[in-house]
């Protein structure tokens, strides 16, 4: 229960990433605001069946406090009320996770640039790139009150290497520059901002063969990094980068919840580029 006392908003937290990452931090000890646009009131505009008020209920249930927050991480008034609420209620913040990311609500396939369509872009732009701006940025004030705290933001660790879909390439490249400047800003208030990517989790909107399965990270291995950085003292000397799941799960000792250390994911992407291993400002 390292993070007991700790107050926390996870967005985009009714399923994928940010269940998981909730579910650990409720493991943990934590208060989590379970934020999303998923309600068993007002259904999903995705049509999925998971709620923020089934992930709220598992961080209580694994010894936490859930707290389940409708918020369309789009909407600028909405996420100001969340964390005025947070604020009315907690009077801090130690962790936020950035997480919601509507880039997935359509397929992200590999294919030439002039066959994209436009649609897609505004997704990855505004549920986004946008989406984590606007948040840590109604968030600071909070963060900058409590210090000493945590921002997170989950992406994909691009890098060199071409992505092989140039929306998706950009847009999280852009995301991936967020720490950095969140570092500087944040730093006189001893708030640390970090980046971690997952490598190909196993989600509920995949439908996957055993073979296939043994080749993905858990939903909570991503978890168990981001309440690792959150217990660490010294997390400030990972401010600003990018990391990879695997990376911190060799620098902190813990594996998924399978036991395993990596899925072996990014061993085979490095392979293909003819390296030795990649760290998260290569991928």
């Amino acid at each position: 229960m390292r993070l007991r006392g700790r107050v926390a908003v996870v967005t985009g937290a009714s399923r994928g990433a940010g269940r998981g990452i909730a579910r650990v931090l409720g493991e943990e000890g934590a208060t989590v605001y379970v934020t999303g646009r998923s309600t068993r009131a007002g259904g999903s505009p995705t049509g999925r069946p998971e709620t923020i008020e089934d992930t709220a209920e598992e961080v209580t249930a694994r010894g936490g406090t859930g707290i389940p927050v409708r918020c369309d991480h789009t909407d600028d008034a909405q996420v100001r009320a969340l964390f005025d609420r947070v604020r009315a209620e907690q009077g801090r913040l130690d962790l936020l996770v950035s997480n919601a990311w509507g880039g997935y609500e359509r397929e992200v396939r590999i294919e030439p640039c002039w066959t994209l369509d436009p649609a897609h872009l505004d997704l990855m732009l505004a549920a986004g790139l946008r989406a984590h701006l606007l948040t840590v940025q109604r968030a600071a004030p909070l963060l900058t009150d409590t210090r000493g705290g945590l921002v997170v933001l989950t992406t994909w660790a691009v890098g060199e290497p071409y992505h092989g879909n140039l929306y998706y390439d950009v847009a999280k490249t852009a995301i991936n520059r967020i720490p950095v400047g969140l570092a500087e800003e944040l730093r006189p208030y001893g708030v640390t901002a970090v980046a971690v990517s997952p490598g190909w989790m196993h989600t509920e909107l995949m439908d996957l063969t055993p073979e296939q399965a043994a080749q993905t990270e858990s939903t909570e291995f991503v978890g168990r990094a981001v309440a690792a950085l959150a217990a660490d003292p010294d997390v400030r000397r990972h401010s600003g980068s990018v990391r990879t799941v695997v990376e911190l799960a060799a620098e902190y000792g813990f594996t998924d919840v399978n036991g395993r250390p990596t899925s072996g994911f990014w061993e085979q992407y490095a392979r293909d580029l003819g390296k030795e291993h990649v760290s998260g400002t290569e991928c």
